[in-house]
């Protein structure tokens, strides 16, 4: 794969804003460089650029190289950015699994690029030949999400390395419930694989949803290109200091990760004692996708009793589907308890 030849001409001629956080590495006395006010330290600093003591602590966490990590206010700028960097708009289409996280149609037609679905199976699961079928000479992207949202499930490893093998494009594998999955993360598999893009985030397992600080991690060279269109200073020095304070609490991460795993394994047999579920869907995820006998009626009677949950009932594959997330323990007991009064 020749990546020069997949960048749009524009991102491959750019010459990129150089702040003065770029021109100056090291320790200083006095920094007089940035036109910032000297008073009210440490905020009136602005941060590192490229969060370079962040990615090494990520990247012994990630057992991965500082080079192959980008850092983005939430996965979304990473999604974005791969569409700036390799789409042409009005020109250039991308290939995704359907049904998926809405945003990457949403970047796409923000961005001008024409958007292919390929259908999963009745199981959510997708087929390497099936997705290899839509692409032409156009085609710059591949999305894949794994586990998948809506439907909570891993995709199949040996077709994602199909895809991987086949595909003159960049294949991006969105992994941001791996935390919850039995199954193992594709970052092993990045040196073997220069077209391979892996999104990850603190906003599940971690539960920082609120910081907005997501994970791409890729070949130097894709990365060099994340890093050469993105805004200077992307991740603020509070999100960094947040982000850092996190990751240095792993087995606290651990722990929480195993009560929602009983907590998902409990509410799904709970659900399925009701007739009128007709299917909990396996999950890999903090996340239950449940079809019921009328979606609409109960989401809008969980509504009334201030319960939210996401239907899911327009989405290909998911009619009559809510899509719950594994609460702590009090949460869901107040769920099936309103499914009770509701059901009765």
């Amino acid at each position: 794969m020749d990546l020069q030849e997949l960048l749009r001409p524009n991102i491959r001629e750019l010459q990129p804003y150089s702040c003065a956080r770029d021109e100056f590495k090291g320790e200083a006395k006095v920094f007089l460089d940035a036109n910032e006010n000297p008073y009210n330290a440490p905020y009136n600093r602005y941060p590192d650029p490229l969060q370079t003591q962040l990615k090494a602590s990520i990247a012994r966490l990630k057992d991965i190289v500082p080079e192959r990590i980008f850092f983005g206010n939430g996965s979304d700028e990473a999604i974005d950015l791969l569409y700036r960097a390799f789409c042409e708009p009005g020109k250039d289409n991308v290939v995704a699994i359907e049904p998926s996280y809405g945003m990457y149609k949403v970047c796409a037609d923000i961005n001008g690029v024409s958007y292919r679905r390929v259908l999963l199976s009745e199981d959510f699961q997708f087929s390497a030949e099936d997705m290899l079928r839509s692409p032409d000479e156009q085609t710059k992207l591949f999305w894949l999400c794994s586990p998948n949202n809506p439907s909570g499930n891993s995709l199949c490893p040996t077709e994602i390395e199909k895809l991987l093998e086949h595909a003159r494009g960049i294949v991006v594998i969105d992994e941001a419930y791996i935390d919850f999955s039995a199954g193992r993360s594709f970052l092993s598999k990045l040196k073997h694989y220069p077209n391979l893009v892996i999104l990850q985030t603190l906003s599940k397992a971690w539960g920082q949803a609120a910081i907005r600080f997501g994970m791409a991690f890729a070949s130097e060279e894709i990365i060099a290109v994340l890093n050469k269109i993105k805004y200077p200073y992307n991740i603020n020095l509070l999100t960094a200091q947040h982000a850092a304070q996190s990751i240095s609490e792993l087995s606290t991460m651990q722990e929480r990760v195993q009560i929602l795993l009983a907590e998902r394994a409990k509410l799904s047999e709970s659900l399925q004692a009701f007739p009128q579920v007709e299917r909990v869907y396996p999950s890999d995820a903090n996340f239950l996708l449940v079809k019921v006998n009328d979606a609409a009626h109960c989401y809008n009677e969980l509504l009334q009793r201030g319960i939210v949950v996401r239907n899911r009932n327009s989405v290909p594959l998911c009619t009559n589907c809510l899509r719950i997330s594994v609460g702590t323990p009090q949460e869901n007991n107040l769920l099936l308890r309103a499914l009770k009064e509701i059901w009765k």
